[in-house]
């Protein structure tokens, strides 16, 4: 890929699956057009009309590319795919953005501004965390569900963290990162905490440092209909939890 000013900006991916009916393109425009970030769309085999509305929005912006992926490999390894491509781009920051826009635009660039005027961090993660003047919008069972894994994930991570799973997160590419995301992860549902946990337990090398991960809590999330996580996809979930956290803990204990 031929390297320009561009590979400057953070690269950010975003997963896509049969999203031609919901994807806000005049949203995905706009935050392209405003010169803060790059954004790579990995359409993750879809079966729809989806290849063709990214390929659209590519002739709208030069900040805009596809990565279009013959067959459905899930979210996970969609993800790992559109950041090596990041990594080889030269990009000296990547991170993943869901494609519903349950995070709202601006909020992802906050994200990317709290990692730029930070050099001491190396990892920053939306949170979202219903305090008075937010607009937090979310069911109240996947409010406490989420709650229990939350709970659940820290200790495997062994990291005081209170919301992995939200779909907007930014770092910088340094060797604990190339290291974390050179192989595919074992849980499509839940490879934020395996990212992170590979971050912090790598298998070879320098591991991140906890303090060089922050939290910022949203000031702006909405759930969006059309979820393709449901019970059968929850229940699996605290599954692969349990199994990466006895990896992570194993990990741990050789490293010691």
């Amino acid at each position: 890929m031929e390297r320009d000013s561009n590979t400057q900006l953070p690269l950010i991916v975003v997963p896509c699956f049969n999203e031609e009916q919901r994807l806000d393109v005049q949203q995905f425009r706009s935050l392209a057009q405003s010169g803060h970030v790059r954004l790579l769309f990995v359409n993750d085999g879809s079966t729809d009309g989806t290849l063709g509305v990214l390929t659209g929005l590519t002739s709208s912006s030069p900040m805009v590319e596809v990565l279009d992926l013959p067959r459905n490999v899930g979210k996970a390894e969609a993800v790992r795919r559109g950041l090596l491509q990041g990594v080889d781009s030269g990009a000296s920051v990547i991170g993943y953005y869901d494609a519903d826009l349950a995070t709202p635009p601006h909020e992802l660039l906050r994200l990317v501004t709290v990692l730029d005027d930070r050099p001491e961090l190396a990892f920053v993660m939306a949170a979202r965390v219903a305090l008075l003047g937010r607009t937090i919008e979310r069911s109240a069972v996947r409010h406490y569900l989420g709650r229990v894994f939350a709970s659940v994930a820290s200790i495997a991570l062994r990291l005081r963290v209170y919301d992995t799973q939200c779909g907007a997160k930014v770092f910088r590419v340094t060797p604990p990162v190339i290291e974390s995301i050179s192989r595919p992860f074992r849980s499509s549902w839940i490879f934020d905490v395996e990212l992170i946990g590979r971050m912090l337990q790598p298998k070879a090398g320098d591991a991140m440092a906890p303090s060089s991960f922050e939290e910022v809590p949203l000031r702006e999330w909405r759930d969006i209909s059309g979820s393709k996580l449901g019970v059968g996809g929850m229940v699996r979930a605290f599954a692969d939890l349990m199994i990466v956290g006895i990896e992570l803990n194993r990990r741990s204990r050789r490293r010691r």
